[in-house]
């Protein structure tokens, strides 16, 4: 038995506005969208994507999932995400290598610093 990784499912109140903000935020393209539903991916055929699915009632806590990228530029890429409308959070991290920011729905993603050699 083989298990494929399909896509991250993220719960949102507008998914179509959320959706698109995370697909102009990482350069993904829409695959798929309707009044309840709105799914990117990096590129029409490859996956893992992400799929952004209304839900009602708003976020309370601190996400349990949250995704981490690591950019060439830290610094640049937060200031790209943040000018974008991504604000920074503190989520009790203190002082890290990595920053923490939250989408416009207040979801939690990480911008590490880079890969060491």
């Amino acid at each position: 038995m083989a298990l494929e990784w399909e896509q991250v499912i993220v719960h949102a109140q507008d998914p179509a506005a959320l959706g698109q903000w995370w697909a102009d935020a990482l350069g993904w393209v829409v695959v798929f969208t309707s009044d309840d539903e709105f799914e990117i991916r990096p590129a029409p055929e490859v996956r893992p994507g992400i799929e952004f699915v209304r839900i009602d009632e708003p976020r309370k806590a601190k996400s349990r999932l949250h995704l981490d990228f690591r950019p060439d530029d830290q610094a640049a890429e937060v200031a790209r995400l943040e000018a974008h409308g991504a604000k920074r959070v503190d989520v009790g991290q203190g002082e890290q290598s990595w920053t923490v920011l939250a989408d416009p729905e207040g979801n939690e993603f990480c911008v590490l610093g880079r890969r060491k050699p």
